[in-house]
């Protein structure tokens, strides 16, 4: 089993920085692909952003030049660093990641989510 747990939202002004991280924690052979979701009032949840194990990242168009996402294998941790916010990124960010089990069957895991309002 493996948990993972969200950290870093909260409330920010319009142009402001947060910084999101995820850990992994459990029983595993290793994460393969984390990914951020989110899900703003009314509307589905969509990928915000991913990256492989080895680092290659993909981005929603909404986000591209204003969000880095970055992970740390040693520490089983993603991050995401969101510049330049706007009040439609308002939303609970999920943490997603892709784990192999010690028996190597290959799991999808969900974090509780972190809620980011952006607001003046």
């Amino acid at each position: 089993q493996v948990q993972l747990v969200e950290s870093g939202g909260g409330l920010v002004q319009p142009g402001g920085s947060l910084r999101l991280s995820c850990a992994a924690s459990g029983s595993f052979f290793s994460i393969n692909d984390m990914a951020w979701y989110r899900q703003g009032p009314g509307k589905q949840r969509e990928l915000v952003a991913g990256i492989t194990r080895g680092g290659m990242p993909k981005y929603a168009d909404s986000v591209k030049g204003r969000f880095t996402i970055s992970r740390d294998n040693v520490k089983n941790t993603v991050y995401l660093q969101m510049n330049s916010l706007k009040p439609e990124d308002t939303a609970v960010y999920y943490c997603n990641a892709a784990a192999i089990s010690q028996g190597f069957v290959t799991m999808e895991y969900w974090g509780r989510g972190t809620l980011v309002t952006v607001s003046s």
